[in-house]
């Protein structure tokens, strides 16, 4: 059985679909490229698909990973182009890996926000934002399925930003006077500490309250570098074992071809 890691977005008008939704497109899309899908099984077999950490519904992505089992061997980015194109445009598989290494899951650890705060200036984001970091702890609330749960949104995130739009190539919002850009990174802790979080601590702190609501992007997610303070790429470590491996195979072939070692 192979393993093969996907990287796919969500962009634009499909930012609004919901994760069963992309699971629903996404297994059409397998059939569509006739993929050898390994099954489970039991009465109801399904495609083994494996969704990590999938972003909220109407959230846009840049960075969303899932795993699928093989029966038989797959060039990786062979497969990348046929379920690219067999997907509906905005969600695109931009990165496939064979997967060499377990716990991808372990390596999502941090996830890098992009808020866009249409109505609101950048001078009054900055002063909120510093607000925001110079406080110890920022109490929000979310309501749950078990009632109103209230916990800290401060310590989860590691750095917050504040620039100036440079545009809007995705065409999801117009450019406005009045916008300002901010960059969060986050850690995933329990509970999660999401963007509106993030923007409901803002507006405990320093009562920034945009008027519309902010488009959401998630830029990166993967393991948090402690000493760099950045979100690597997950599925490195997949692409460096297949390289070393390519390059052990390659040397043992050369040590075992007629006449190796003869002068």
């Amino acid at each position: 059985m192979q393993r093969i890691r996907l990287r796919y977005t969500k962009r634009g008008r499909l930012r609004f679909t919901s994760h069963r939704d992309f699971q629903r497109a996404f297994e059409r899309a397998l059939r569509r490229a006739e993929v050898p899908m390994a099954y489970s099984a039991g009465f109801t077999p399904h495609p083994k698909v494996s969704y990590a950490n999938a972003a909220p519904t109407g959230t846009g992505s840049e960075a969303e990973y899932l795993e699928i089992a093989l029966t038989q061997t797959r060039d990786p980015e062979t497969l990348r182009a046929l379920l690219d194109e067999s997907l509906p445009a905005g969600l695109d598989i931009t990165d496939a890996v064979e997967a060499r290494t377990s716990g991808l899951a372990d390596r999502l650890t941090a996830s890098v926000w992009e808020l866009r705060l249409e109505g609101v200036t950048v001078e009054d984001s900055k002063k909120a934002a510093d607000a925001f970091l110079a406080a110890e702890t920022v109490e929000v609330q979310r309501k749950t399925k078990n009632g109103i749960r209230t916990f800290d949104a401060r310590s989860a995130v590691t750095e917050l930003t504040v620039s100036s739009p440079q545009g809007d190539p995705q065409g999801d919002r117009p450019l406005d006077s009045a916008c300002a850009i901010l960059r969060l990174v986050v850690r995933h802790v329990t509970p999660a500490v999401r963007p509106d979080d993030v923007l409901s601590g803002l507006r405990a702190v320093a009562d920034l309250a945009p008027p519309v609501p902010a488009a959401v992007t998630r830029l990166a997610q993967g393991l948090f570098d402690e000493e760099s303070g950045t979100v690597t790429d997950p599925l490195a470590p997949d692409r460096e074992a297949v390289t070393a491996a390519s390059t052990t195979a390659a040397a043992t072939a050369s040590a075992t071809a007629p006449g190796a070692g003869t002068a």
